[in-house]
């Protein structure tokens, strides 16, 4: 028997040094998986059952699975914002023209096409997003991200708080010139956007009226005005802003209306006319110090080009557009399973579901046992590749001395023939 001993020793040493030599040339594998080679010895048995008795010797050893290893792997940084790791448990769900596999190589970048893909050109799927960034997370599909510019948004709301001060006496011409510094006591500006993301100038300016605690109130847009200086195609729903004793705003008390007549100032521009929006002065305050801009804010911006992606830990992978502006183009989904040992390994990193794995838990990153998500780096593979070669050396011995036992067999059934 010592031969078939030292036969089975040598195929189980043989097997574990290919497992060991798999893991250390995949070292350097993005989201690669240790093996790990697992042995089982071998008992015969008699024709009437397994032999009960205590002289039996076994017939050696075998190799019962080489399973994978599923520890965390290093995360290293990359200057790619489409490569992403996973901090935790889960896989990328791929999507192989239906094919549904798994894996941990979060290598990905975009197909002519705008789809995420893997450097095979298979599909990462996700919740995709609509035209206004409201993720659909009905059903996971192949994960698409738009490039499209993102349209401009007309002016709706104005915000302005400020303060006006009050030592301040009338100007001393009290018709309204825009060109005559003498006929406002101070000014300010800032920009709108109309239907078609054209930008334009609005200045405000405040006149000090003879009644105390009352200013006179005029707006221009794009400088456009009269030969006396008054605003041309400008009209406010509210015109004068009156203080307490205190410096408090008693009136307007609410948001008011500006109407910009837009064919007046430029029809060239072809925007839609006219454009109206809602100013907001309620924050303003009359005190005793020198005029100053606090805030102000407008929910108006031009149009937009897609110049970058973030991905959160949560997996929306977010759009940065030239305007300043982001939207949300999609999230990117996890997959977990109850053993991930029963996953079938299909090469290129990518693992297939089987009847022992369990069927996958699909969801975003960070909810339930799915990990986070790291964008512009990578997960390392798992393999201490100082532990793997002295695995190796191991392994070695392990097949030598199987080997010197089949000789060592050899030299004695040499003996009993030379008798």
């Amino acid at each position: 028997m010592s031969f078939q001993q030292g036969l089975s020793g040598l195929s189980a040493a043989s097997t574990n040094l290919d497992v060991i030599g798999n893991n250390i040339s995949n070292a350097n594998t993005p989201g690669y998986k240790q093996s790990q080679a697992q042995f089982t010895d071998i008992f015969a048995n008699s024709l009437g059952g397994a032999d009960s008795s205590n002289t039996q010797v076994g017939s050696g050893s075998r190799v019962s699975t080489v399973a994978h290893i599923f520890s965390q792997g290093n995360i290293s940084p990359t200057n790619n914002p489409l490569d992403i790791a996973i901090n935790g448990q889960g896989f990328f769900r791929m999507d192989d023209g239906g094919s549904i596999s798994y894996s941990r190589n979060g290598q990905f970048r975009l197909d002519g096409n705008g789809f995420v893909t893997d450097a095979n050109g298979i599909n990462l799927t996700g919740f995709t997003a609509d035209g206004n960034g409201v993720i659909d997370a009905s059903q996971p599909t192949k994960l698409k991200l738009s490039t499209a510019d993102i349209p401009p948004q007309v002016t709706s709301t104005y915000d302005m708080g400020f303060n006006l001060d009050s030592r301040q006496s009338a100007p001393t011409v009290t018709t309204f010139d825009a060109n005559n510094l003498k006929s406002y006591s101070n000014t300010t500006s800032g920009t709108i956007y109309d239907s078609l993301g054209n930008s334009h100038i609005l200045s405000i300016y405040f006149q000090k009226s003879a009644t105390s605690g009352t200013w006179n109130t005029y707006a221009t847009v794009d400088g456009k005005v009269d030969t006396a200086g008054a605003p041309i195609g400008v009209t406010l729903a509210s015109t004068a802003l009156t203080f307490d004793n205190s410096g408090a705003l008693t009136a307007p008390t609410a948001p008011f209306n500006v109407t910009v007549d837009l064919a007046a100032i430029n029809p060239a521009l072809g925007a839609g006319s006219p454009l109206t929006f809602a100013l907001d002065l309620t924050t303003a305050t009359q005190f005793g110090s020198g005029f100053s801009v606090n805030s102000l804010s407008q929910d108006g911006f031009t149009s937009g080009r897609l110049s970058g992606f973030t991905t959160s830990a949560e997996g929306v992978v977010q759009g940065s557009y030239s305007n300043g502006q982001t939207k949300s183009l999609g999230q990117i989904v996890l997959a977990n399973f109850i053993n991930p040992q029963g996953l079938n390994p299909m090469g290129d990193g990518r693992w297939l579901e089987t009847p022992s794995s369990g069927q996958p838990v699909v969801g975003p990153p960070k909810t339930g046992t799915l990990g986070a998500l790291q964008a512009s780096a990578t997960e390392d593979a798992n393999v201490d590749l100082t532990s793997e070669l002295v695995k190796m050396i191991t392994a070695q011995r392990m097949y030598q001395a199987n080997a010197k036992s089949i000789e060592t067999q050899d030299a004695v059934l040499q003996t009993l023939v030379n008798l």
